[in-house]
Parts: C-alpha cells; sequence; structure tokens
C-alpha cells in the first residue's frame, strides 16, 4: 500500500467522523438555549445508530461480499430485507418514545415548539403509521445508496492507485533494462574505436585503453543511479569525445563547447546523451571526404539544459552493424519514462548534415 493510498484513506475516516458528529449533534441546534433535555437527545440517538448499522454493513460487508462479487439479486434482497426490518425498529422506538412522552408528560422536542418536518408526537395518531415507515424506508434507502456510492468511489480511488504503482514499478523495470542495455552498447562502439587504432598500429592504443577503463568506471557505478551531477555527466562526455578524437582522421573538424554554471546545482539521467554523440561519430566521420562534428552542451538561464549536435552525414550501410541502431531507440525510451512532458527531441536531416536538438528541464 503506498502513501498516497494510505493518506486517502486517512482522509475518508475524518469525513466519516465529521459526517456522523454532525448527524448525532443534529438535534443541538434545534435545542432552545436552556432547554437542553438528555431524555430528548438519547430517544433521537438510536435513529443515526439505526443509520449507522445500515450504512457500515453496507460499506464493510454486503458491497464487497454481494456488489463486488457480482451477486447483485443477493445484494438487493438483503437490502430490501435490511431496510424493511430496520424501519420496522424505527417505528416501534417512535411509538415506544410516543408512549414515553404522553405518559410522562415530558414537553415536545428542545422544550419548545420542533422544528418544521421534525417528529411530533400527536402526530402519530393523525398521520397513518405507512407513511412514518414510508419515510424511514426512504430515508434508509438513501443510506444504502450513499453507502454504496462512497465504497464504489474508494475502490476506484485503490484501483487508480494500484494501478498508478504497477505503471512505475513497470517503469522502473524498464527503465533498468535499459540501463543495462547501455553498458555493452557502450562498450561494443568503444571497442570498436580502439580495435581501429589497434589495426593501424597506433601508439595511441594504450592511452585509449586507460581512457576505456575510467569511462566505464563511470558507467558502471554512476548509471545505477537516477540521477547524477549535471558536471560529472560533462567530465564524462568530454572524456568519450577525447577518446574518439584519437581516431578522427585529419579532414574531419570537431567542436565541442560546454556552458555549465560554475556553482551548478543542477541533476540530469546519466548517459543521456551519450547514445546522441555516438550517433554522431559513427555517421559523421568520413577517411574520403571532409566532414565535421559540432557539439554544445549548455545549461541556460531558465536552468533547461540544451544539447545540440550537428555533423555530416555518411550513413552507414546495412553490412554495418555497429551498435545495431539501439542507441537512439533507447535514447527516446528513456526520454519517456525519465522526462514525460519535460523534454523536447528533434532530428533533422538535411542535404548531408544530421542535426538534433535535445532540451531538457530537470
Amino acid at each position: 500500500m503506498n502513501r498516497e493510498w494510505i493518506k486517502i484513506k486517512a482522509d475518508n475516516i475524518f469525513i466519516h467522523i465529521a459526517a456522523w458528529c454532525i448527524i448525532f449533534g443534529f438535534p443541538l441546534f434545534f435545542m432552545s438555549q436552556g432547554n437542553f433535555s438528555w431524555i430528548n437527545f438519547l430517544l433521537f440517538i438510536p435513529v443515526p445508530v439505526c443509520f449507522m448499522i445500515v450504512f457500515y454493513s453496507n460499506y464493510f460487508y454486503f458491497v464487497d461480499h454481494f456488489l463486488f462479487e457480482n451477486r447483485k439479486n443477493e445484494f438487493f434482497i438483503i437490502n430490501i430485507l435490511l431496510i424493511l426490518g430496520t424501519a420496522l425498529i424505527l417505528h416501534l422506538w417512535h411509538e415506544f418514545s410516543f408512549t414515553l412522552k404522553v405518559h410522562g408528560d415530558m414537553p415536545p422536542f428542545g422544550g419548545g415548539n420542533p422544528p418544521e418536518g421534525a417528529f411530533r408526537p400527536e402526530q402519530g395518531r393523525i398521520i397513518p403509521i405507512m407513511l412514518f415507515i414510508l419515510r424511514d424506508v426512504i430515508s434508509l434507502a438513501l443510506v444504502v445508496i450513499l453507502s454504496t456510492a462512497i465504497k464504489m468511489s474508494s475502490r476506484w480511488g485503490k484501483i487508480e492507485a494500484e494501478q498508478k504503482e504497477m505503471k512505475q514499478m513497470m517503469a522502473e523495470a524498464e527503465l533498468k533494462n535499459l540501463k543495462n542495455q547501455i553498458n555493452p552498447h557502450f562498450l561494443l562502439n568503444t571497442l570498436n574505436n580502439i580495435y581501429a587504432l589497434a589495426q593501424l598500429n597506433s601508439p595511441k592504443v594504450k592511452p585509449a585503453i586507460m581512457d576505456l577503463s575510467r569511462l566505464l568506471q563511470y558507467v558502471l557505478y554512476e548509471n545505477n543511479k537516477m540521477y547524477v551531477p549535471l558536471k560529472e555527466e560533462v567530465d564524462f562526455i568530454g572524456n568519450y569525445i577525447d577518446l574518439m578524437r584519437l581516431r578522427l582522421p585529419d579532414n574531419t573538424r570537431l567542436s565541442v563547447n560546454f556552458t555549465i554554471r560554475e556553482n551548478s546545482q543542477a541533476m540530469i539521467a546519466p548517459l543521456i546523451f551519450i547514445s546522441l554523440i555516438e550517433n554522431a561519430f559513427k555517421h559523421g566521420v568520413s577517411s574520403d571526404e571532409v566532414s565535421f562534428i559540432d557539439i554544445s552542451l549548455t545549461e541556460r538561464e531558465d536552468n533547461k539544459i540544451e544539447f545540440l549536435c550537428k555533423n555530416s552525414y555518411f550513413p552507414k550501410d546495412e553490412t554495418d552493424k555497429s551498435g545495431s541502431g539501439i542507441g537512439l531507440q533507447q535514447v527516446k525510451k528513456r526520454l519517456e519514462l525519465i522526462y514525460p512532458y519535460r523534454h523536447i527531441w528533434h532530428t533533422e536531416i538535411e542535404g548531408n548534415i544530421y542535426s538534433t536538438v535535445l532540451i531538457i528541464e530537470p
């Protein structure tokens, strides 16, 4: 049971207590000051008690065990019998209190003229008894309807809270699964780069392996957190770009710009930008043609984080399976789970230039 449902249940208990306090204290509104009679008040008490019995019989048992179990016929029959039986008990009580007042020479309700619509002892001999019973039957039927409506509303609230909790658990499980996919995907792309350097017998291989070790340390430990400081994420991105820079051909221009506030307290989901950067290095570099990659990440004045990446576009053929294209799919799913309605992501291919813009509201 989550906190939201506990809060709803606590609010319902308070409403129940307040409502019954008002009902039981109802006679006090019609008793003149100085004319309060405990006997009159005690004679009134069985009426709301009967209402409580009918109300909570449905609220705690009949609605759950009959109506919600699709035993509607039994539910209606039991309530009809309950209403008629309770109405008969109330009628007998009215007769008893009438006799008690007449023979005990007690003053009418409240010590003065009773309010309009209140029970008047002398009416018991004028108005037919069936009208009093009908009045009680209608009142009790309204109590049953009210009890059923409140119980159904409470059930809908509980179901809604449980569905919300289930969706949250499913989202967390899916997010965890996506995070687990990032590690091998990230490692695959990075090892491909180091492999390319090794084929060229480049002296950069050893430093690249050390850089990879530091990057993997961040991926393994920080990726388990929901959010990390923006500064740490920017440092990770910078280290990754430095590693990718080692294998860039001379005909590729790389521009990187990070604008983060000096006292930044912003938090960001880890590795949310890395797939976009991987995509730029994968499709934006050519060994034969002039190419470029421009990357910028800015913490704006409105506290939103803006990532821009523009690169030359050299799409890979179907034989190139590095990464298998799952990186951008992960970005989309993670954004939907972590930043629903709090992000704008736009990609565009214009001629031989690919650009992507991602704006996140932390």
